[in-house]
């Protein structure tokens, strides 16, 4: 079958990495080597600890890790992480603080369907939790979904956000980050279209490619380079025979990897020859900053192959939804019918992903939307991480975030709870 071959050798060479560094991990610390002085074979065990580590979380998803949060009392409440809406391709998932009355602000957190799980909003969701009730797209992998579930496209994508702001109702804050930024204001556009009642009070897009021509980066250059045939051939595999969407045409989350890796090589691999040294010399942790960072980078899933394909073709390179000609169902999208929704968008003056300017387009589509609905901030010094999980979201965009929340509610300033730096 088309491209099954690559994608279970992909998954062989993962494979025998792990085991290589799990076979050089017990080898080397045979407790008879103990005797030995040679240091080439504390290194050769750390070397193994490292790679046998490293390669295994490629194919687990990270756990939320979120047990509870001190409230207002002083007093710790448990976190439980509850499904509201269960679908083939995406669960909406509620973060329920015990023992906690319902929160005056509902968050509806959009993550990123870019070749990372959901958990890479771990911290946003965790700094967010005192003050609101949290709710977030939680996305599957596509090697786990069986070929009969379907197609799944950005069309797809934009009706299940839809769907998800309807089963929340119109007092909900969406904030969409990285990827999702331009399906989020067509979601919501659609709604105001076809269900105004269900429309959210707010919608906050942070680093996003809105209209991904209003700045080049890297990324929009290569989507200018490439074409969609040599894109297929180069990017798309069918999963193989031991997962649940077998036969499924996929964009591999270890190729994505690999382009994450090959974008800033150097740092990766001292990042890893540092960490080598630091286990040989027993200052290593299964938590430290290291493992923290690499649990979740590495940990990476399909996406199916025509909601990749779709993305690049109709977002970066025909610009639908910056020029305001996207549809959905057939039916043509208008960001001129969000009149009440209140729009705010959030820029890192150093995001080398989405650069500014991308996404502080999605103000200039809101044709029919006055102007004291409007929001814009450029943080100055941010990259792309920073401005939803780094310092700059802890410090400066957090709580400007939260008090327009408040301020679309019509409600007065609501305490916040401050982040530590």
């Amino acid at each position: 079958m088309k491209y099954t071959n690559t994608y279970d050798l992909m998954e062989s060479a993962r494979n025998t990495n792990e085991w290589l560094g799990s076979t050089a991990q017990a080898f080397a610390s045979y407790p008879a080597f103990a005797m030995s002085l040679n240091p080439l074979l504390p290194l050769m065990a750390a070397w193994g600890t490292v790679t046998e580590r490293t390669f295994a979380r490629m194919i687990a998803k990270p756990d939320w890790g979120i047990r509870s949060i001190v409230g207002p009392d002083g007093q710790d409440h448990l976190v439980d992480v509850n499904p509201v809406v269960e679908k083939p391709f995406g669960n909406l998932v509620h973060f329920f603080v015990r023992r906690r009355s319902p929160m005056a602000r509902k968050v509806l957190l959009v993550a990123p369907m870019s070749g990372h799980y959901a958990t890479l909003l771990r911290s946003t969701v965790a700094s967010l939790l005192p003050d609101a009730d949290v709710y977030v797209t939680d996305w599957h992998n596509a090697r786990d979904i069986p070929v009969s579930a379907g197609k799944f496209d950005v069309e797809d994508y934009t009706l299940y956000l839809a769907e998800f702001m309807k089963v929340l109702g119109p007092e909900t804050h969406v904030i969409a980050i990285c990827q999702p930024a331009p399906l989020a204001l067509a979601a919501t556009a659609y709604l105001a279209a076809e269900a105004p009642e269900a429309q959210p009070s707010s919608l906050i897009l942070i680093g996003g490619p809105v209209d991904p021509d209003a700045a080049p980066t890297e990324v929009t250059d290569f989507g200018r380079r490439v074409t969609m045939g040599q894109l297929e051939h180069l990017a798309i595999q069918r999963v193989g025979f031991m997962s649940k969407g077998a036969g499924r045409l996929v964009y591999p989350g270890l190729l994505q990897l690999q382009s994450f890796i090959a974008m800033n090589a150097e740092r990766h691999s001292k990042a890893f020859t540092e960490q080598i040294f630091r286990v040989a010399r027993g200052e290593a942790s299964d938590h430290d900053a290291h493992n923290r960072f690499y649990d979740e980078y590495l940990a990476v899933m399909d996406m199916t192959a025509e909601f990749y394909l779709s993305t690049v073709e109709r977002l970066f390179k025909n610009g639908e939804v910056a020029r305001n000609e996207f549809t959905v169902a057939g039916r043509k999208v208008d960001m001129g019918a969000i009149t009440r929704v209140s729009v705010m968008t959030v820029e890192g003056a150093n995001d080398d992903i989405s650069a500014p300017g991308q996404c502080v387009a999605a103000l200039k589509l809101l044709t029919n939307l006055p102007e004291e609905k409007k929001g814009h901030h450029l943080e100055p010094g941010a990259g792309h991480y920073g401005i939803f999980a780094g310092k700059s979201w802890r410090l400066n965009i957090r709580p400007l975030v939260l008090s327009f929340i408040d301020r679309a509610a019509g409600k007065p300033k609501a305490k916040i709870a401050l982040a530590s730096a």
